[in-house]
Order: structure tokens, then sequence, then C-alpha cells
């Protein structure tokens, strides 16, 4: 119940923000839903445009506008190599590539599309999620994990950026 109770919060607060150039909550979320016969994971993750839009010219230096109407610079490799960098999964120890489709807006949100290529069956997976750790201390990255029927969530933040999930 705690875990429902978890993701309709972070649901809620991810999808309740007005386009605004500030908030009070500095917040990510992102699915992972593995489909076993495919052998891949369909990576699905929610941050707001003006942060996200930060953290790429701060830290690649550079003049990127992320925009519905006209974007800016380098966007498309900007946001693949930050994926690439600050997003990662682990299956048996094993560090997969992160293949980024594309993305799309939504009110103030940035959807970004990624999927992991040839990933076997597995019943324990490490997610590293450092998504704009690097540019606010208090950012709280929620992530779930959905293999079949079961779905389970992480938490992290920039002190705790990995976590593990066993399946049974």
């Amino acid at each position: 119940m705690k875990k429902i109770t978890l993701v309709l919060i972070c649901f809620l607060s991810l999808s309740s923000f007005k386009a605004n150039r500030s908030h009070e909550f500095y917040l990510s979320v992102t699915e992972l839903e593995y489909k076993k016969d495919a052998g891949t994971f369909q990576i699905i993750s929610r941050v707001f445009i003006d942060d996200f839009q930060k953290v790429l010219n701060k830290r690649y230096g550079k003049n990127i506008s992320l925009s519905h109407e006209k974007e800016t610079g380098d966007v498309e490799n900007s946001i693949n190599k930050y994926l690439s960098q600050k997003l990662q999964i682990q299956i048996n120890g094993e560090k997969f590539q992160l293949n980024y489709l594309g993305k799309e807006y939504e009110g103030d949100q940035l959807i970004l599309y990624v999927e992991v290529k040839n990933v076997p069956d597995f019943n324990r997976i490490e997610v590293t999620n450092a998504i704009l750790t690097d540019l606010y201390d208090d950012q709280k990255n929620v992530v779930h994990v959905k293999k079949g029927e079961q779905l389970k969530s992480l938490l992290l933040e920039k002190d705790q950026d990995s976590g593990v999930i066993n399946f049974g």
C-alpha cells in the first residue's frame, strides 16, 4: 500500500505543476518496463523543461533552448550524451547500453524515450538515476520498474543515486 501511495503522490506532484519558471520541488519520474518477449526495456523519463535546459547549458557550456515552438542548439546530441552519463542499468552485474529514441513536450514537462536492447530475463536490477542531481542538491528521482505484473519503485537522490530491485 505504501508503494501505491508513493507512486500516486509522485505522479500527482509531477503532473500538477503549472508552467512557471520556479517550483519548489525538484522531481523526475522514470518508468522502466521490461518486455520479456522482445528482450528490451522501454524507458520513459519525465523532467521539467526549464530544469533540463538549464542543466544541459551548464554542463556542456552551450546555448540550448528547449521549447514546444522552436529548439536551438545541439539538442538531440546533448540529451543523448547527458542521459548516457546519468541514467544506467545493470543486470547480473552487466551494464547495458541505453539508446535514446527521442522526446516530446507535454505542458511544462519534457518526456524522454529510451530503449535498452538484448536484455536477458533477470531477477535483480541495479538502476542509477542521477538526472539533474548535478544542478539541484534536493533533486529526487523516482524510478518505477515493471516486470510482468510486478511493479517496484525506488526513490533516488544526489547522495544515493543508485538502488537495487529484486524480483521473486
